[in-house]
């Protein structure tokens, strides 16, 4: 994947929003294996929303997609095909959020605060991991719509602006010019 600068912006967005999360985490401290137990109970609905929206909000970045591809190909401006290849990686990037959060909605929703079998020092992994899903999930989305957001910035200023100089605007010569 090449990494432009809006790409590195938004990995970098989604990189000091996932530092945020982890470092409200820890400020929370060391927790005993039943504190983390009942802030798992507690923090359980939470994080499935959580899962929720971001796999709802993967499938409607998919769709859109498809509206810029639209938009991008009936304009009468010529786009060059990074152009077409970072809304690829935005697809992919995506795509992978999408499955992650599903997958994870269903790993979190094992009934695990329930078994006696578990003992109560797994509690802490199963709450420190179920924190760093729900941060890795949130940041990963960020980093979509930042991407997405430097797509449509590039795709206002070359068809809606009509900025011909545009790095990923496809200059076209006169064939009597050369």
């Amino acid at each position: 994947m090449k990494i432009n600068r809006y790409i590195r912006r938004a990995i970098i967005g989604g990189i000091i929003s996932l530092l945020f999360i982890l470092l409200g985490t820890f400020l929370l401290g060391k927790l005993s294996g039943y504190e983390a137990k009942v802030l798992i109970k507690n923090s359980l609905s939470g994080i499935n929303t959580l899962c929720n929206t971001i796999a709802l909000a993967s499938a409607t970045i998919l769709a859109l997609l498809l509206t810029v591809l639209s938009i991008s190909s009936d304009s009468k401006s010529k786009l060059k095909k990074d152009h077409y290849k970072q809304v690829l990686q935005i697809a992919k990037l995506d795509t992978v959020v999408f499955i992650a959060s599903i997958m994870s909605f269903i790993l979190l929703n094992l009934p695990i605060t329930e078994s006696d079998t578990v003992p109560n020092n797994w509690f802490n992994y199963i709450y420190y991991i179920s924190l760093a899903i729900s941060s890795i999930l949130t940041a990963g989305l960020i980093v979509v719509v930042l991407m997405l957001y430097g797509t449509i910035v590039n795709i206002i200023k070359i068809i809606g602006l009509g900025m011909s100089d545009h790095p990923l605007a496809d200059i076209e010569e006169d064939d009597d010019l050369k």
